[in-house]
């Protein structure tokens, strides 16, 4: 028999749920995995925007690290120094032997180069943010350019970048000046110098006495000009910009109103207050040689009237006659093992009428000091002895107001240099303590075409005797220091008059062009400081027209100095064709005096592959 099993509705709908059952569950893992997945991606977007805040975040911490240790060199100038000499940039750049750590007082934690190294903390910001700097101070000497590389931490993230940094100060113009005044110090009538003020009184705003030099009608100035004064200009062309630190900006002189500012500008802008050194005394100091902490490279020092006539060829012809030591050691516990160097030329060549010819000391500086007095002093003379001590062969010719001086040896040769030459009217002086060719001042008298990188200080005064040229503008760079006045020397002779702005008197005198000059030009390439004085044309009131005098470079001043004075229908002295050599916006001549108060700026920025890791270890 066959047996037939009955089909009961119960059991079969049993089945169908458990089907459904199932299929509910793997939808519903299904739906777990896809919304894993999603919170998975969710999780790692956030990380990754994490990350990518992050390392954008740490490259602002290295930006930051540049700005703070740019506030570390405007505080103290001397900062540059400071650095971890193991630092890998420091090395590689060769900075090593000139970079210390500063000690335990003034401990700086972005100094640290290891793995659990130091970092400095971003002020402001979390923990998180924090970065350490390595220095390459091997161009400062020669350019005052110091080099950073920076790296910013934040988090996991690091980012390095590298900067240069240069003082911003009066080497950023091509013409400053603190008072827009001819130097008191070079007229009879009292002046107490001011900046101009709103208000005129007996037809001036400044001081009683005081006497305002204006821009001229034929004046031209290309670059960026500024003065702490009111400056007064008359019909003049200015290309760059003109600014101000006082109130108003400028006048016109004369009643003109046709000065050209250059395309769509009406006239200067406001700028902050630019303060100049006191002194230069402390270049001296880079010719030492028992500082090698903080001069490993010495100078050349020179003693009294010294010339220096550049050639193209990289060399100069030194002539030095009160001259005994050319790096000397000050400080008596330490061995000048070096005193006479050939490198700035052998005693008795400095002290002949043909001169030493020597190298220039590229990328450094040379310093002209007055006579030393002091018995201590490697430099010494025993100018109170009578007749005073002098070298052989050099004769003061200082009689009454006049001064001067002459060189000739031996006896039987011609007369190697004199000031006044032969003929000459001793021209006015600087100041009172400091007459014109005085015959124990540190004075410099230099000429000629550079082909190097130096600066020339001088304890008095500059004179610039000739032209003075760059062979190549594009490598060669000069900076030209005096303590006292830049004098663009203008021989006059046969003069008859005296010249006074207080009454109106005026000279006559025959001009006697120098040699070394272009005819109907003056062509001086330089930055020029004039620190405690001004720089100036000699015998500017009188002579004729010279012409022009072009100056490309930069020119600051503690007084406005005369070039040019218009005697009615007859024009004396020079126009002013003024030119400022961008380059020192980037660079400045090696050992150039800083202002006493400054800012650095950053001239490059690069970014580059990371120096660290995370955890202070190197490497990207």
């Amino acid at each position: 028999m066959i047996g037939i099993t009955k089909c009961r509705p119960g059991r079969r709908q049993s089945d169908e749920s458990g089907v459904a059952l199932v299929a509910v569950i793997g939808l519903a893992m299904v739906m777990l995995l896809m919304v894993a997945t999603v919170l998975s991606l969710s999780t790692s977007g956030l990380v990754k925007a994490r990350n990518d805040q992050d390392w954008n975040a740490a490259l602002s911490a290295a930006y930051a690290g540049v700005d703070e240790y740019a506030s570390r060199l405007s505080n103290d100038s001397t900062y540059q120094k400071y650095g971890n000499p193991a630092a890998a940039f420091t090395v590689s750049s060769g900075s090593a032997l000139t970079t210390n750590l500063p000690g335990v007082a003034s401990v700086n934690a972005a100094f640290g180069i290891s793995a659990g190294g130091t970092w400095a903390s971003l002020a402001g910001a979390s923990t998180r943010a924090s970065f350490r700097y390595e220095v390459d101070n091997s161009d400062y000497s020669a350019q005052g350019v110091v080099r950073i590389r920076s790296t910013g931490r934040v988090g996991s993230e690091t980012r390095s970048v590298i900067a240069n940094l240069k003082q911003k100060g009066f080497i950023n113009y091509v013409y400053f000046t603190d008072y827009e005044l001819l130097d008191p110090a070079t007229t009879t009538v009292a002046c107490v110098p001011s900046h101009a003020s709103t208000t005129v009184v007996s037809g001036s705003r400044h001081n009683v006495g005081c006497v305002e030099i204006a821009f001229g009608a034929s004046d031209e100035v290309t670059g960026p000009v500024h003065s702490n004064d009111t400056l007064k200009v008359c019909a003049s062309s200015f290309d760059g910009k003109v600014t101000s630190s006082n109130t108003p900006l400028y006048t016109n002189g004369g009643g003109c109103s046709t000065t050209d500012w250059g395309t769509g500008v009406s006239g200067p802008v406001p700028g902050g207050v630019l303060t100049l050194p006191l002194t230069n005394g402390s270049m001296a100091d880079e010719t030492r040689n028992d500082l090698s902490a903080l001069v490993p490279r010495p100078g050349c020092m020179y003693t009294g009237p010294t010339t220096i006539t550049f050639t193209s060829d990289g060399k100069m012809r030194v002539i030095s006659p009160w001259t005994r030591v050319t790096r000397p050691t000050l400080n008596t516990s330490v061995a000048n093992s070096d005193p006479l160097p050939a490198a700035c030329g052998a005693l008795a060549d400095l002290r002949s009428s043909a001169g030493a010819l020597i190298s220039v000391p590229n990328e450094n500086l040379i310093f002209i000091q007055n006579v030393q007095t002091s018995p201590t002093n490697p430099n010494y003379w025993n100018l109170a002895a009578t007749p005073p001590a002098a070298p052989a062969g050099f004769t003061c010719t200082d009689t009454g107001a006049d001064s001067g001086w002459k060189f000739q040896y031996p006896a039987s040769s011609p007369i190697a240099f004199q000031y006044p030459i032969a003929g000459e009217v001793t021209p006015p002086s600087s100041t009172p303590a400091s007459p014109a060719y005085k015959c124990t001042n540190g004075d410099v008298y230099v000429k000629g075409v550079l082909n190097a990188a130096v600066t020339v200080a001088a304890q008095n005064n500059v004179y610039i005797t000739g032209d003075l040229s760059y062979q190549d503008a594009a490598t060669n760079v000069l900076g030209l220091v005096a303590q006292n006045t830049v004098w663009v020397w203008n021989p006059m002779k046969s003069c008859t008059g005296t010249f006074s702005f207080a009454t109106g008197s005026r000279r006559t005198c025959t001009a006697m062009p120098p040699t070394d000059a272009t005819p109907g030009e003056r062509l001086i390439q330089a930055a020029i400081l004039a620190v405690g004085h001004t720089f100036q044309v000699q015998n500017f009131d009188t002579g004729g027209d010279r012409g022009d005098l072009r100056v490309m470079g930069a020119i600051a001043q503690t007084y406005r100095g005369p070039v040019k004075f218009n005697n009615g229908s007859i024009i004396n002295g020079y126009d002013k064709i003024y030119t400022y050599d961008t380059r020192l916006l980037t660079i400045a001549p090696p050992k150039f005096l800083a202002p006493t108060s400054t800012t650095y700026g950053i001239t490059q920025f690069a970014d580059v592959a990371a120096a660290f890791k995370s955890d202070g270890s190197t490497g990207p």
